[in-house]
């Protein structure tokens, strides 16, 4: 049988096809993954498969990964700001709300949230946002190169990558069958082309949105033949009838291939969007063996050591906070330094939103969209003038404000199609206690790995306010010297010996008189 898309080479080797399984259509492609991961499992030869062999390939690429770390002070931003996205943790808000307003356009790379679109030796090139893994690294200057991420709790991690990929999926329930819905998928996808990225170009979107949009076709369609009208339960995470039960989809091959202990293989460059040619290999033998995905944490581990920052989802407001501090700080004076000035954030009219979902649904999400739109251009004319750290958390107040209400609208327009399934924080709590702690074994590498960025965060806060105690010190010094002259502090310290004797003798003169005027 011939796979389209595919040349037959004789020998089944899964990394050798890997490459080209990517071009293909991403529902296709990840259906093909999986059978080559089975088919390749299934024939390997048992010296092949044991633990032994799993042991030195995970190991061999352990000691090259670690050898390529850059030594260098992690704390400096260098030339090129690389932002690593772990997906569902609210990187969309700092791309939009903090990096867009510090950079301007002319030195953003080009989109990269689907594959490589631009060379990496260009020297203008400042800032590269991308949900591409660390292996990104290989096609970038190591020893110029800054990386920052955020990471969020593993658990609802899961929660919110499963309800987004459902939200955007039911966004095509409009078109009266499935067929009508990937055309229009295709067309989105062109549309978009030159003027931002779709959501279905995105890893890991371009696998789960399709996954879940055939997933809910099939339940619309199987209702509508049953004639079934009556949706029974309260539990959106449990409505099999509407959509794919949370407990079935975390345990769904897709799932264990992209979702479960994402950050930690994100950032150990060994997702299936991985520019490693090992990197198949290498996760198979963890997901294999399970004692060995020790060795690859501490690779993640000694990564986010050398990152120039890594933030948490869970405290939004103060990472941000931080994210301005020890980031947007050394940007702008970076940006000023430069020739390029640091008039920053002046968006082309002429670019798009770098991330369509899909087209807007009804006249309330193409309101919200073009409300959002109005609102960023008003913040971007505001910023042209001279950045600060406190000008760019100003504007983060504004924009976070009007990116929230908009995402709001968007999820509140898509749900209604699977409605009574409506997901929301509250909800969540209906989900059952097995079906929890199935997710926490499911991400047991990524619950250490969020644990210790915890650890870095708590540092870098101390790091921060320690800093930010130095530079109120140093200006109320400047500020003093500035207003009276430098020696003053020296005149200060010479006369303040006199000064308190004088003190002294004042109030010792003024305590005889009381008792003078006490004794007549």
């Amino acid at each position: 049988m011939s796979i389209p898309g595919l040349q037959s080479t004789g020998n089944f080797s899964p990394a050798g096809v890997w490459s080209r399984v990517r071009l293909m259509d991403p529902t296709l492609s990840l259906r093909l993954a999986i059978l080559l991961i089975l088919l390749g499992l299934a024939n390997a030869s048992p010296h092949k498969r044991d633990f032994g062999h799993c042991e030195n390939v995970v190991k061999k690429w352990a000691s090259s990964a670690l050898s390529l770390e850059v030594k260098e002070d992690k704390h400096t931003l260098r030339d090129l700001l690389f932002f690593l996205h772990v997906p569902r943790t609210g990187g969309r808000t700092y791309f939009h709300c903090l990096l867009k307003k510090l950079y301007p356009n002319d030195l953003e790379c080009p989109r990269s949230y689907d594959k490589l679109r631009f060379d990496p030796s260009k020297q203008k090139c400042r800032l590269l946002v991308t949900h591409d893994d660390y292996s990104m690294m290989s096609k970038l200057p190591k020893d110029r190169t800054s990386v920052v991420t955020i990471l969020r709790d593993p658990v609802d991690r899961v929660f919110s990558t499963y309800e987004f990929s459902v939200e955007v999926a039911a966004r095509f329930l409009v078109h009266p069958n499935l067929t009508s819905a990937t055309k229009m998928a295709g067309r989105l996808r062109s549309k978009t082309k030159g003027f931002g990225v779709s959501t279905l170009d995105i890893w890991p979107w371009k696998y789960l949105v399709p996954w879940m949009r055939e997933d809910l076709f099939a339940r619309r369609d199987s209702r509508r033949l049953s004639g079934s009208r009556n949706i029974y339960g309260s539990n959106p995470y449990n409505m099999e009838d509407i959509v794919m039960p949370l407990h079935k989809y975390i345990n769904d091959p897709v799932a264990q291939e992209i979702i479960h202990n994402g950050a930690t293989f994100q950032i150990a460059g060994l997702t299936n969007n991985s520019y490693i040619p090992e990197s198949h290999e290498v996760r198979h033998c963890i997901m294999q063996h399970k004692e060995l995905g020790g060795i690859v944490l501490e690779v993640a581990k000694r990564r986010l050591d050398n990152m120039l920052y890594v933030g948490l989802t869970e405290d939004h407001r103060e990472s941000a906070t931080m994210f301005a501090d020890v980031v947007g700080a050394q940007v702008i004076s970076q940006l000023r330094g430069s020739s390029s000035g640091v008039q920053t954030a002046a968006t082309n009219e002429s670019e798009q939103s770098s991330l369509s979902d899909s087209e807007p649904d009804d006249e309330h999400s193409q309101n919200a969209t073009l409300e959002f739109e109005v609102s960023m251009k008003e913040i971007s004319e505001a910023s042209k003038e001279n950045m600060t750290v406190g000008k760019l958390m100003e504007s983060y107040e504004s924009c976070i404000s009007t990116l929230r209400k908009t995402q709001s609208l968007r999820r509140i327009s898509s749900l209604k199609r699977i409605s009574p399934a409506n997901f929301t924080k509250e909800s969540r709590h209906q989900v059952g206690e097995a079906v929890l702690q199935e997710i926490k074994s499911l991400n047991n590498l990524d619950l250490e790995l969020y644990e210790y960025a915890k650890d870095i965060f708590a540092q870098q806060h101390r790091r921060t306010t320690q800093k930010s105690a130095v530079t109120v010190k140093e200006k109320f010094t400047n500020t003093i010297t500035g207003s009276y002259g430098s020696s003053w502090w020296n005149h200060v310290f010479l006369f303040l010996p006199i000064i308190l004797l004088l003190v002294f003798f004042i109030l010792f003169v003024n305590a005889r008189r009381r008792t003078s005027k006490v004794k007549i």
